[in-house]
């Protein structure tokens, strides 16, 4: 998802299972003979994908040779892959980068990643539980917040998110009118 102007607006990479990587892509099927790969963006940054740009495969580096567009989808040439058959073998694996590569957000903004996991809590102080996913929208992003009464669907709106502290690891929220009490029917 791109950056948007509501408080926890938040952009699509996600962390990998090691901590030092984060997901910008995944490499969908070989393109061609010559050791090309379509890509499945899962960034914000679809400039990222730029030649000499270095990115990272099962933990080892590679360099971007080369960036096509064929039907809406990426097309790479990725230093050392120079054929069909090694093209193959990186159907999908992640394609990633190192955190110290990640842009620097907008105030207010924040990459999934830092979100999943953050404390729910309403402005009284009520506890609502922790953020497990968040569901891209093409307005707002939703964050899905696991309870012990279920789960509660929180907008991620300007009117609703009120703070994210992630040193803390919390977020407080306004629930506007009947947001929990819907939320909570649908789950009881």
């Amino acid at each position: 998802m791109s950056e948007r102007t509501q408080p926890g607006s938040s952009a699509s990479e996600k962390i990998s299972p090691d901590s030092d990587f984060v997901t910008i892509g995944c490499v969908v099927a070989p393109s061609g003979v010559k050791g090309k790969v379509k890509v499945q963006i899962e960034t914000a940054f679809p400039q990222r994908f730029s030649p000499s740009e270095r990115v990272f495969i099962d933990g080892e580096p590679k360099t971007i040779v080369d960036v096509s567009w064929q039907l809406n989808r990426l097309i790479l040439k990725l230093s050392s892959i120079d054929c069909a058959e090694d093209a193959q073998k990186l159907r999908g694996k992640s394609i990633d980068i190192l955190q110290d590569q990640l842009h620097t957000l907008p105030e207010d903004h924040y990459y999934h990643f830092q979100l999943i996991g953050l404390k729910v809590v309403t402005t009284s102080g009520e506890p609502l539980g922790e953020i497990k996913e968040i569901l891209a929208g093409e307005s707002n992003d939703t964050y899905v917040v696991k309870s012990t009464k279920g789960e509660i669907l929180i907008p991620a709106i300007e009117d609703v998110v009120r703070s994210v502290n992630l040193e803390r690891g919390f977020m407080k929220i306004e629930p506007i009118a009947g947001l929990l009490e819907l939320n909570r029917k649908k789950s009881g």
